[in-house]
């Protein structure tokens, strides 16, 4: 019976180490003797994406011996929780992924992230093998503090066929916008297809918005936790539009109780005109609707105060532990995963874009990601996602508020108010 108990609890622990995933490859938790041993922490633990990393970590393994890097992959919610903890604790990855923007620069705040600027600047086939503009929101006041893997932006896709029915184009402006939107839904069309559920979802339109009716420099004010207000009227413009285009009509029904994969079926099965997606995502667009959809940016605002050429979007990556025994083999590390071979691997075998100049072209990634890619480098900045570019408490007020606003129970100003209200705590909080 002993026996018998024995192998099962080997077995049990044996069961319990696979669910948790958490390794690379065949290491175990114990040190390696003669190696460093990294431990890096990312957040694609999906079979889709998974293998990347695992053939990444098993090349740069080989390639130096001297180094076994210790892999674990926690998914999107689940890992904003492991951070949080991981901020206020001892048992810190070498490297670990972040979201770019006040998420990051949290860490920054913290001294829990290591400065990347030396590392940057040292080697400059590196530096400039970057898109500029997937290295900017990584930075806080001038400096660098986080290497992008993924470089998204945000684009209305449309289907083609409804479109020509009608004969439109793809709109340059806002007005021209509205336009389009009226015209389909006079013609009995769906205009836009909306799954609202989780709400980040509307998060990306005010995202867009408030960065075009407010002037960059007052939102990068308010967007600070410490010196926050948001009172330029902007804001409430911006909601307001965003409001408007369901109270026109122009937003499915059930946008609130339909999660974006519904949406996204929706959208592919004809139901609606206009979906509003992540350049990533341009890969379903393409299988499920071969030759029948086309894209363009969040158009122009005539009387916004912002600028009106920027791409919402943002680069999400990794930092450095600023505890980290071993910064030169992280930094080793990084430049291996960021390195051109890497990143045409990343872009063929996933159909993620990246931010290496050159990676994300027609030969490795679908034309319209290409172009997409082209759009963004072209770009005068990125407007980064609300949620993670503002502070967690100011991020909760939009979050909590936002289908309030779909469905017309709370109004903009409201909404507003109690943004400027809990960014004046945060300001006092930090004091």
């Amino acid at each position: 019976m002993k026996i018998k108990a024995k192998l099962l609890l080997v077995a049990m622990v044996a069961l319990s180490l696979i669910v948790a995933g958490c390794s690379s490859s065949s290491s175990t938790n114990e040190e390696e003797s003669g190696k460093v041993v990294l431990k890096f922490l990312h957040k694609w633990p999906q079979p889709e994406f998974a293998p990347y990393f695992e053939e990444v970590v098993k090349e740069f393994e080989k390639q130096n011996p001297d180094i076994k890097i210790k892999m674990e992959a926690i998914a999107d919610e689940p890992i904003k929780d492991k951070l949080r903890v991981i901020l206020g604790g001892n048992e810190v990855p070498d490297i670990m992924f972040s979201w770019s923007g006040e998420f990051s620069r949290k860490f920054v705040r913290a001294d829990a992230a290591l400065e990347l600027t030396p590392y940057l600047n040292e080697d400059a086939a590196w530096k400039d093998s970057f898109i500029p503009a997937s290295l900017q929101p990584f930075s806080s006041d001038g400096k660098n503090y986080g290497i992008p893997l993924r470089f998204n932006g945000k684009f209305f896709i449309y289907n083609k066929e409804i479109f020509e029915k009608y004969n439109l184009e793809a709109p340059k402006t806002w007005d021209e916008f509205l336009d389009v939107l009226e015209t389909l839904k006079k013609g009995g069309e769906t205009p836009i297809i909306l799954g609202n559920q989780g709400p980040w979802a509307a998060i990306h339109y005010l995202t867009g918005l408030n960065q075009k009716m407010v002037s960059q420099d007052v939102r990068m004010k308010d967007y600070n936790p410490g010196s926050g207000e948001f009172t330029d009227p902007g804001y409430v413009k911006a909601m307001e539009m965003f409001a408007d285009l369901n109270k026109k009509g122009y937003f499915m029904k059930d946008a609130n109780s339909s999660s974006h994969d519904m949406a996204k079926q929706l959208f592919f099965a004809g139901k609606g005109a206009i979906f509003y997606v992540e350049l990533e995502e341009f890969a379903d667009a393409d299988k499920n609707m071969k030759g029948n959809w086309g894209f363009f940016p969040m158009p122009s605002i005539e009387d916004g105060n912002g600028s009106q050429n920027y791409i919402t979007g943002a680069p999400d990556g990794f930092i450095v532990s600023s505890k980290t025994k071993y910064p030169e083999e992280a930094i080793k590390f990084l430049k291996f995963l960021t390195s051109k071979e890497s990143a045409l691997k990343l872009v063929e075998q996933i159909g993620w874009p990246s931010p290496i100049d050159g990676a994300t072209n027609p030969d490795t990634a679908l034309k319209e990601v290409a172009e997409g890619v082209d759009f963004m480098k072209q770009a005068e900045g990125m407007a980064e996602w609300l949620d993670t570019d503002v502070h967690a408490k100011v991020a909760d007020v939009y979050l909590t508020n936002i289908q309030l606003l779909l469905d017309g129970s709370k109004s903009p100003d409201a909404i507003i108010k109690e943004v400027q209200d809990v960014a004046k705590q945060v300001q006092s909080e930090l004091e």
